[in-house]
């Protein structure tokens, strides 16, 4: 059996680890036993990771099973850092010497611990687990625009994109820890290895990996360990029965447990599959002695759990230089940007992360009748919702969540708990609701601030003066923003968006608006993401301002593109953006690629970025003469080589051309001298229509444009069919002539449904078609015919089951099933008083 094992089942049972150490359930507080707490269920220390491991507050890497891994130590002189004291890696100051508290990121139960026992020592420094160069940014911790949660961003200057964070939230210990020094006067000192270090992950002998099991072994969850040795299967549960829920008791308590506990893993596992950790350790250390000789042992110490065993052993100078000695570095830059809660859950990837970050934010912000003031949250969103929720409502969710909690032996409701008693009577067993009070509370949208004084690239402060400017805030939320183009502050916001888009910052992403064929409005869905700092910090190299970066990013893509359609897109963003200067360079590389490219697929790509252009151009007032010419060439050369670049198409390659010819057909009529140009088009379209070597879907297609645009008259379509349908045509073909023809998107189920002479020659060709032919082309029909709505579907099946006309008028005869051949005035009439009451008798005359 493991020490860890040991411990945790000697605490179980209320008895000591060892001569003067004490066991973990006693260090907890006697009153354990008296909430009901079965004797197995040992509180747990930690069910998001304790701090520390994998790597601290700002790592994101994931744990793994358990393997004994125990590192290799140069064997040196030793001097002990901290005084040796009663019980290994005790957290308790006993007979001077530094205060280490153990802690869990993120974990409110460990603030509380952290704030009193600091309250109750005073000391005269706080160290905190955190990147050393961050001590030059801590006294922006205490400005008033300061609002967690918050993280701190280190990046490489070279590379912007290698960056990390360090969230901190309300509830974590280290935030707490801060706040306290600076409220008071303390000093505060970040302690763990410098940022310049850890982003220098090149070296793959320094960087930890991502991958579970490391070169050193497998990576541990040590409290997971932990609360599987004490009978747990939940590492969160044990946590929260631990250090969440107890309400009375000494808060500071549970530090001595995880040292104890965390030794005796330490001893088991060694760096548990983080071989970074003991750099890391040994730094720490190095910090914790210059700050000893400084202050004395008035010294306070914030740090994971984990790292308390590491920080309380005996070891030299000489050994933790040692391995300090030779580790890469870059050159880096470290600033404080706004966090969310969604960031700091688990699921988003963050490894430090929790499972509900704004139900602990809530446990610290209320540690007074908690369940109480939770289920009035609930009851106010459920309500701001449409849900009916009364106080019964809420007095019964609140006495079920703690019956639950005796039943389940739990010394007060958790999670768990709140949230069936919120399921099965706030929610009335329904989990709709339930999802929104998940994810508008359990996890919520908190969106932190930072004062304008925070040290940001120049890209980042003229991005936040132009959100200042035109009053669109960051907010962790996703909305909906509607535009006007013509007013010009929403003129302003569309070009910032897009210049925004251009440079890779995904703040907004366009959005299906209002129906019409408009273009001064647009629909943006907006929602900030923490990590677009670092997108902003990345595009930095481009330019000092948003619009002078986005012109150098538009000119080194016009350079770097190699299609057409890459191009006309890049002119298109371009226009949106409101980019003049970009625009010559974007129209030179546009015009030699326009000359130089002679796929005419490549050309149809191109054309309709172009002709949205033109329209932008027009609400925006932009100068498009030389767009205008190089579009008009394309449509020009469109025109000539469309027949014989759609001759002796496969399938796949039919397909694709059928949706380059409707671009090209909806954008011909945005181009100057589109009268012309359509002319030219119907003729194309004929010749593509009459021709046999051209695939029947494109053939069927051609057909149904000239018929819509009236190019054709109903006889003569109805020709075109007979004959694509004709015995002699093989079936597969003339399987793909009607879904070019009658294809679902195109609204074809609306036309056979008018046009019963077009359904009868279909129908009679379907009959006609032999079994072994029809199991072929059966795959196309049903997806043709799977596009239609249902009740298009269903009116044709009744046409066809009452036997369709084949010849006759052009037009659906009297008696279409569902209407009558003339009005029934008397039904008519009996929905009058109905439409009396509902719209007044003065609106109905």
């Amino acid at each position: 059996m493991t020490a860890a094992a040991t411990a945790a089942q000697d605490a179980a049972a209320g008895r000591d680890a060892g001569p003067g150490v004490p066991g973990i359930a006693a260090a907890v507080g006697p009153d354990i036993a008296e909430t009901g707490v079965p004797e197995a269920a040992v509180p747990e220390i930690g069910g998001m990771g304790v701090a520390g491991v994998s790597g601290g507050a700002g790592a994101v890497l994931p744990m793994a099973p358990v393997v004994p891994v125990v590192p290799v130590v140069p064997v040196v002189p030793v001097v002990p850092v901290v005084p040796v004291r009663p019980g290994a890696g005790s957290a308790a100051r006993v007979g001077g010497g530094p205060l280490v508290l153990g802690v869990r990121h993120h974990g409110p139960g460990s603030a509380r611990g952290v704030r009193a026992a600091l309250d109750a020592e005073k000391p005269a420094v706080v160290l905190v687990e955190g990147p050393a160069e961050a001590d030059a940014l801590v006294a922006l911790a205490g400005d008033p625009g300061m609002r967690p949660p918050v993280a701190l961003l280190a990046h490489a200057v070279d590379d912007p994109g290698r960056a990390s964070f360090w969230p901190m939230a309300e509830f974590s210990p280290e935030w707490v820890a801060i706040r306290w020094a600076l409220d008071r006067g303390a000093a505060v000192r970040f302690i763990d290895l410098p940022a310049a270090h850890t982003l220098a992950a090149a070296d793959p002998t320094w960087d930890d990996g991502e991958d579970e099991v490391s070169g050193s072994g497998p990576r541990i969850d040590p409290v997971a360990e932990l609360a599987g040795a004490a009978g747990y299967e939940d590492a969160e549960r044990w946590w929260e029965d631990v250090v969440e829920l107890r309400g009375d008791g000494d808060p500071t308590a549970p530090f001595v447990a995880l040292a104890e506990a965390m030794g005796a893993l330490r001893e088991a596992y060694g760096h548990g599959g983080h071989p970074r950790d003991l750099v890391r350790e040994a730094y720490m250390r190095l910090r914790l002695r210059a700050a000893r000789k400084e202050f004395g042992d008035a010294v306070a110490v914030v740090c994971g759990a984990w790292h308390v065993p590491a920080l309380t052993r005996k070891t030299t100078v000489t050994a933790d230089r040692a391995l300090l000695k030779g580790l890469p570095k870059v050159k880096t830059e470290m600033t404080w940007v706004p966090w969310t809660h969604r960031r700091l859950a688990r699921r988003s990837g963050y490894g430090a992360g929790i499972d509900a970050p704004g139900w602990y934010g809530h446990l610290f912000a209320a540690p007074d009748r908690p369940v109480e003031r939770w289920m009035t949250k609930v009851a106010g969103l459920l309500r701001a919702e449409d849900h009916p929720v009364s106080p019964a409502h809420v007095i019964e969710a609140v006495r079920l969540a703690e019956t639950l909690a005796a039943l389940r032996g739990r010394p007060a409701p958790g999670l768990d708990e709140t949230t069936d008693a919120v399921r099965a009577v706030l929610c009335e067993g329904s989990d709709v609701p339930l999802d929104l009070v998940r994810d508008r509370l359990v996890v919520g949208d908190v969106l932190g601030e930072v004062p304008a004084g925070a040290p940001a690239v120049p890209l980042q402060r003229d991005l936040t003066r132009r959100q200042r400017t035109l009053r669109l805030k960051p907010e962790a939320t996703e909305r909906d923003l509607e535009l006007d183009l013509r007013k010009e502050t929403d003129g302003d916001r569309s070009r910032l968006l897009h210049r925004l888009r251009l440079l890779d910052v995904g703040w907004g992403e366009r959005a299906a608006g209002r129906a019409g064929t408009g273009t001064f409005r647009e629909t943006w869905r907006l929602r900030w993401e923490p990590e677009l700092h670092v997108r902003v910090a990345e595009a930095g190299v481009w330019g000092t301002t948003v619009e002078a970066a986005a012109t150098a990013r538009a000119r080194s893509r016009a350079l770097a593109a190699t299609t057409l359609a890459d191009v006309t897109a890049l002119a298109e963003h371009c226009l949106l953006a409101g980019l003049g200067d970009a625009l010559p360079a974007v129209m030179r590389a546009l015009a030699d690629r326009a000359a130089l490219d002679t796929d005419v697929a490549h050309l149809a790509q191109a054309l309709p970025s172009l002709a949205r252009s033109l329209r932008y151009g027009d609400v925006r007032g932009t100068d498009t003469a030389a767009l205008a010419e190089v579009a008009a060439g394309l449509a020009e050369r469109i025109c000539v080589g469309l027949p014989p670049a759609c001759a002796g198409l496969d399938t796949d390659a039919a397909t694709a051309m059928r949706e380059r010819i409707d671009e090209v057909h909806q954008v011909l009529g945005l181009l100057p001298g589109a009268d012309e140009l359509t002319v030219r088009w119907a003729g194309v379209l004929r010749r593509l229509a009459d021709l046999d070597r051209i695939p029947g879907v494109l053939r069927g297609r051609a057909a149904r444009l000239l018929l819509d645009e009236e190019r054709i008259g109903d006889d003569e379509a109805a020709l075109l069919m007979s004959r694509a349908l004709s015995p002699g045509t093989p079936p597969a073909d003339a399987a793909a002539w009607i879904d070019g023809f009658a294809g679902g998107a195109s609204g074809g189920g609306l036309l056979l449904v008018h046009d019963e002479r077009l359904l009868g020659l279909l129908d009679a060709w379907l009959t006609g078609v032999p079994a072994e032919a029809f199991t072929d082309a059966l795959p196309l029909l049903r997806r043709t015919f799977s596009g239609y709505e249902p009740g298009v579907r269903r009116t044709l099946g009744e046409l066809v089951a009452r036997g369709p006309g084949s010849a006759g008028p052009a037009h659906s005869v009297p008696g279409v099933p569902g209407f009558a051949p003339t009005l029934d005035r008397e039904r008519a009439d009996a929905v009058l008083p109905l439409l009396h009451l509902v719209l007044g008798s003065e609106a109905l005359g």
